[in-house]
């Protein structure tokens, strides 16, 4: 199908059709770039998504139209001088892997259009909205992840001037954040930058020089700062703001977590009102955040091709201290009636997930994990008594894991947490549940290759008396982990497919959405020989199906 560019009209056509049936406009843009999706609407045109037909492959790509309704040649004329600044800042700016790339632009039938690459991902603000608050430590990455930009664009004297979470997009692919909608640029010069211009931005996170017309870099800074204190709290910025005060009372309105003082002091300095208190480049903030041991400077990344391979994410070493330090090591959710649940942070990295031992488990690949919570233990009893009101366990005890739940009991159970807590609990995906168990380890076990000391860490049938034991009685992993590694069955979000041909190498979980019958199960159980305990052992169940050496494990 082909949509019509014609704004009044909008028809949608068969394909390789010329003209629009309905109006006769011409469909396509230089003969080879077809819309086929609406994507949005804005003030001076609409968003689609489109296919290159002059490409053998037909890659995806973006057609951004900028159409002149009004009858104020004032405004016409300020429309189509952000046309082409936006225009000629991404064909110099778009060469950076974390901006979108410009292919081309063009005028046809009095309407303008930029071409651009696609950035197939959510945008921050929708990851708000679907996932819930960001963790201190997830809003630390997003600053790693963009100053390296906010650098490279104001070495090219432009100020972006509207960084907000809606402009901040998570690519799926490698799920690196991508800086989007460069239409209110400003090019920075000596003299322009004191001379007063056009207000542009969103007003909500506009620093005060920029709402008098007077955007500096730090500016840009500002917007950043605002951006991560409403990913923190999922408040509207205006409403973070005291006026009384003259400040951002952030701290006011953290649901559950810790932000440590190094980060909150980073986002401070980031959203001073006045310009002399507040960080003058990226670099600055860059360096806030690393130990000065570190002396960091930032990199910049040159655009590479979609073919290649995903650059693994590496954490700095500040990244792995801050994670730990948010209660400890994680944090303690009471459930109520003296019942309480324990989250270790575990912090992200690189590992090599699967093995040579099994078809199940090849090819062996490098996934690269976000940080995120864990469970200390599998959900035990009481925690299931008191946040479902029933046990379905065959093996009684308040200590010892729920059992005899399925994977559609396990998601149940997540989602009422979620309502109970406010917090986003999930099953881990089948990459988090095995980073996790390997804690850093190659080896069969995360103890090491010797299947003879499995009975120091986890209960399996050379131990266990052919049933469950409580939680935590045996040693841990170096994440302070307990049982991964036998006593039961642990359920992950993923659908199950016969290998990892073709799985996901950025942590996240790999679901069929066309066949969600059978799903995947880590870690071995009581009633399982050691082999079945190793890290890299997957197996599946139906979905439905419930036993009593099968439970599960939170994430969040």
């Amino acid at each position: 199908m082909i949509l019509c560019l014609n704004p009044p009209c909008s028809a949608p056509n068969a394909p390789d059709t010329k003209f629009c049936i309905r109006c006769g406009t011409k469909l396509l843009i230089q003969e080879c770039y077809q819309p086929i999706k609406e994507l949005g609407v804005g003030a001076f045109g609409k968003t689609f998504l489109a296919v290159n037909t002059g490409n053998p492959s037909q890659p995806e790509c973006v057609i951004k139209q900028f159409i002149f309704t009004s009858g104020n040649p004032n405004l016409v004329q300020k429309a189509k001088e952000l046309f082409y600044q936006e225009a000629q800042q991404l064909k110099k700016l778009g060469k950076h892997d974390q901006i979108p790339e410009l292919y081309t632009y063009h005028e046809q039938e009095n309407r303008l259009y930029l071409i651009q690459e696609f950035v197939n991902g959510k945008n921050l603000l929708e990851e708000l909205s679907q996932d819930g608050v960001f963790s201190a430590a997830k809003v630390q990455q997003v600053l790693m992840d963009l100053l390296p930009v906010l650098k490279f664009i104001h070495g090219h004297q432009v100020i972006h001037r509207d960084i907000k979470p809606e402009n901040i997009m998570r690519r799926h692919s490698d799920q690196k954040l991508i800086l989007i909608d460069f239409g209110a640029v400003k090019q920075a010069t000596a003299t322009s930058l004191q001379r007063t211009g056009t207000i542009i931005g969103s007003p909500a996170y506009q620093a005060p020089e920029q709402g008098m017309g007077k955007a500096i870099f730090s500016s840009d800074l500002y917007s950043l700062g605002v951006s991560c204190l409403q990913l923190l709290t999922n408040m509207e910025p205006f409403d973070l703001y005291d006026a009384h005060a003259g400040e951002f009372v952030w701290r006011n309105y953290l649901l559950y977590q810790k932000v440590p003082d190094s980060l909150g002091k980073v986002l401070d300095q980031m959203t001073q009102g006045g310009v002399k208190d507040r960080y003058k480049s990226a670099q600055e903030v860059w360096q806030a955040l690393h130990p000065p041991a570190q002396k960091a400077s930032l990199s910049i990344p040159k655009k590479v091709s979609t073919a290649s391979s995903v650059t693994p994410f590496t954490p700095t070493l500040f990244f792995g201290k801050i994670i730990n330090k948010i209660t400890g090591n994680g944090f303690i959710e009471n459930l109520g009636s003296g019942v309480q649940l324990e989250m270790i942070a575990i912090p992200g990295g690189n590992f090599q997930m699967g093995s040579q031992d099994h078809d199940r488990e090849k090819p062996a690949h490098l996934v690269s994990v976000r940080p995120f919570y864990f469970g200390k233990y599998a959900v035990t009893q009481a925690q299931y008594l008191v946040v479902m009101g029933k046990n379905p366990s065959r093996f009684k005890g308040a200590k010892l894991p729920v059992e005899r739940v399925s994977w559609h009991d396990a998601i149940e159970f997540c989602q009422q947490l979620s309502l109970k807590t406010g917090k986003n609990y999930r099953l881990p995906s089948e990459a988090e549940w095995e980073y996790a168990c390997r804690a850093g380890t190659q080896t069969k076990y995360y103890f090491g290759d010797d299947a003879r000391h499995l009975g120091g860490c986890g209960w399996y049938n050379g131990n266990s008396n052919q049933k469950t034991h409580p939680v935590g009685r045996r040693s841990s992993n170096q994440f302070g982990l307990y049982d991964m590694q036998g006593n039961v069955w642990e359920w992950c979000a993923d659908t199950w497919h016969d290998n990892y041909h073709l799985a996901p190498t950025d942590g996240t979980a790999w679901i069929d959405n066309d066949d969600r019958s059978h799903c995947v199960i880590r870690g071995g159980s009581w009633n399982d020989n050691a082999l079945n305990c190793r890290s890299a052992l997957r197996n599946r169940f139906s979905a439905n199906f419930s036993y009593n050496n099968i439970g599960f494990r939170l994430c969040i």
